[in-house]
């Protein structure tokens, strides 16, 4: 599949979490996740981007909300919006909590994807869906800070071209921690289970 690098990528960096929580030693009782659970194994949601309203902002302004963070563009034909698709539906089966929720849409298109082209893109999906763009080393910078990836394919005959990019879903707790890790093919039912335990988390003050 050309818009996604994904599969071997995302089977690759769950087995690396994986082996590092059996190696582990669990100090404390841990929610029974669904999701591969990357706690302690990725680093903390941060970031300077523009959102699709223009306006500048970091990881800390998403503080208080339980942010699932998802890598694509607008002109993908196929996984980007299958994901935002079924991020909607996990989101309204959800139910009240869906509004502590927000899904960051980060481009890995910055030629083409402005803020006003995101805003448009991300609230045909969800309101609750805020897009976000940067320079190419600034989004280059996020992606490999989780560890995920994303390659540019060479023009067509048109002028257009598609973007290779892996398709996990971030998804950190109310504090901005780095908590599950998910695939576009997880079930919804285990996406659900996870967003209400992680949403009844405790923040600290």
């Amino acid at each position: 599949m050309k818009s996604s690098i994904c599969r071997r990528f995302v089977l690759a960096l769950i087995a690396l979490f994986a082996m590092a929580a059996l190696s582990a030693c669990q100090r404390e009782p841990q929610p029974e996740w669904r999701l591969t659970d990357v706690s302690g194994h990725l680093p903390d949601l941060d970031f300077k981007l523009t959102d699709d309203n223009g306006k500048r902002v970091t990881g800390a302004d998403y503080k208080g909300k339980v942010v699932l963070m998802y890598f694509g563009y607008t002109h993908c034909p196929d996984v980007c919006p299958l994901t935002l698709t079924q991020l909607h539906v996990v989101l309204d089966r959800l139910g009240a909590p869906a509004d502590k929720v927000r899904i960051l849409f980060v481009s890995v298109d910055p030629k083409r994807d402005t803020p006003a082209i995101m805003h448009d893109y991300v609230n045909a999906f969800d309101k609750r869906a805020v897009g976000l763009v940067g320079s190419e080393s600034d989004v280059e910078a996020l992606a490999k800070r989780y560890r995920s990836a994303f390659t540019r394919e060479p023009d067509r005959a048109d002028g257009n071209y598609e973007v290779s990019h892996s398709s996990a879903i971030y998804l950190f707790d109310a504090e901005g921690k780095a908590r599950l890790l998910a695939t576009p093919s997880a079930s919804q039912d285990d996406i659900v289970h996870d967003l209400h335990l992680l949403t009844s988390l405790e923040t600290r003050p």
